[in-house]
């Protein structure tokens, strides 16, 4: 009798997430909940934390300046009135100390990090801040839930909402901390997440398509092969640089950098 129970119970909780918290604020179609969401990207962030060799993020105490001046600007595109789970997730931001990589990434949860290696290279806080909202968009768009969604299919979610194997989420957060800095996603999700930063920008003091200068730096200097993982390689430079300024026309939002001389400044605030 309690097996028939529980098991009218999982149909039932199936049922309802299928009907009801299968769609996310954009109706996309994503099976883990919320919470699933941030418990997971509670244990990727532990992983991360406690691997300083492969991630040696820098120490909040320690660089206080750098850390409330990064806060202040991902507080522009939460204030946006466009971060769908603004309250719901964490919206916790890392700096990692390696001047050799042009990267950044997000887990779920609205867990950010971003390398000094990129920040160095933007020339100016409008740059940083188009990075910032395509980041933010993929935390925010729930990109890496819809992933394993695909990935692993009807019986993983399942397995997770019946609880028979707690390890499950942990298993799944060792395999995104271990490949956190390298994470890709399709050209599809790659582009929502383009015009999502446009989004965002748009209702702050920064140029609304922020996100393409980093694209058109590369393409200046004729390094489009070393586009990060964090940016992907598809659509390529040249279209996502066409696109994002195509967005920005739609909306007719204002394309003027802000670029305070304070930028450089934060620059300095890191390791040298």
């Amino acid at each position: 009798m309690m097996r028939s129970f529980k098991i009218f119970n999982l149909v039932l909780i199936t049922g309802l997430l299928i009907f009801n918290s299968c769609k996310d604020k954009n109706n996309n179609f994503v099976f883990p909940s919320i919470e699933e969401d941030v418990e997971l990207g509670a244990q990727v962030a532990e992983q991360i934390e406690n691997d300083p060799d492969q991630f040696p993020i820098l120490d909040e105490s320690e660089y206080s300046d750098a850390y409330t001046y990064l806060n202040t600007l991902l507080d522009y595109i939460l204030t946006s009135g466009e971060v769908q789970y603004k309250e719901e997730f964490v919206w916790d931001i890392h700096i990692i100390e390696n001047d050799s990589v042009l990267n950044a990434f997000a887990t779920p949860g609205g867990y950010l990090y971003v390398y000094t290696g990129l920040i160095k290279y933007l020339d100016q806080e409008d740059d940083l801040m188009g990075v910032l909202g395509h980041e933010v968009a993929h935390s925010d768009l729930r990109h890496t839930s819809r992933n394993i969604q695909r990935q692993y299919g009807i019986n993983f979610i399942l397995g997770l909402i019946s609880g028979e194997d707690p390890s499950q989420l942990e298993q799944i957060a060792g395999q995104i901390a271990g490949t956190a800095a390298g994470l890709t996603f399709s050209r599809a999700f790659e582009v929502e997440a383009d015009e999502r930063s446009v989004e965002y920008l748009a209702n702050t003091p920064y140029a609304c398509n922020g996100a393409y200068s980093f694209f058109q730096k590369l393409l200046d200097e004729g390094q489009a092969g070393r586009t990060p993982a964090f940016l992907s390689t598809h659509p390529n430079p040249e279209d996502r640089v066409e696109d994002i300024n195509i967005k920005a026309d739609e909306l007719g939002c204002d394309t003027t950098p802000l670029a305070p001389a304070s930028y450089e400044d934060f620059k300095n605030m890191l390791p040298q």
